[in-house]
């Protein structure tokens, strides 16, 4: 072998090195990215199954509590609102996912103010089928937190992954871009007030 096929083997070898690097890279992002929105779908979908219990939960006390309809009417509404609201995984922006946030607050809010009235039904506290639909949301909740830590931190290693050399050069060229993560929602930071007066 002469010198110039050396240095043209030398030369293929090294860009063939190089493309195969760019191209493990590349899938590597690409999966990363799919990561993230398989796990913000399963965040969608805690909260839908939250929202589907949601009915079978106000028939329940609707039977016991008849004279609590604006609570009633309230978490409907609030549902109504929740399940109207989707997110495109490819285009969470902060504010979208805040907006998302606000609004499955509200149903949480909700929740809790039709679970504090339940209180003076004791026969509906007794009730197994609204037993039951406690222990499903409670366990709803369960998912809802775990699919949003999932997805938080699934979207800090893409995070990572996009910013660190050399894949950032890689996450340029791909047009991949930096994902969005929960909020603490608000006043999160502050303790709640106890009231043991009424």
């Amino acid at each position: 072998m002469n010198k110039n096929s050396i240095i043209l083997l030398t030369i293929g070898a090294v860009l063939l090195i190089t493309i195969l690097w760019g191209v493990s890279m590349y899938n590597g992002l690409v999966n990363k990215d799919e990561a993230v929105k398989a796990e913000w779908s399963n965040v969608e979908n805690q909260y839908q199954r939250r929202a589907d219990l949601i009915p079978n939960l106000v028939a329940t006390v609707k039977g016991y509590a008849t004279h609590e309809s604006e609570t009633l009417e309230g978490v409907v509404a609030a549902r109504a609102k929740a399940t109207q609201v989707t997110l495109d995984a490819d285009n969470l922006t902060p504010e979208k996912l805040q907006k998302y946030q606000e609004i499955q607050g509200e149903v949480g809010s909700a929740l809790g103010r039709l679970m504090m009235i339940t209180e003076n039904y004791p026969d509906l506290k007794a009730n197994e089928n609204f037993k039951d639909l406690q222990k499903e949301l409670a366990g709803t909740a369960n998912r809802i937190t775990s699919a949003r830590k999932t997805f938080i931190d699934l979207s800090k290693e893409f995070n990572q992954a996009i910013r660190t050399f050399p894949t950032n050069i890689i996450a340029s060229m791909g047009g991949f871009e930096k994902k969005v993560y929960f909020e603490a929602e608000k006043d999160a930071d502050k303790n709640p007030t106890v009231d043991f007066s009424k």
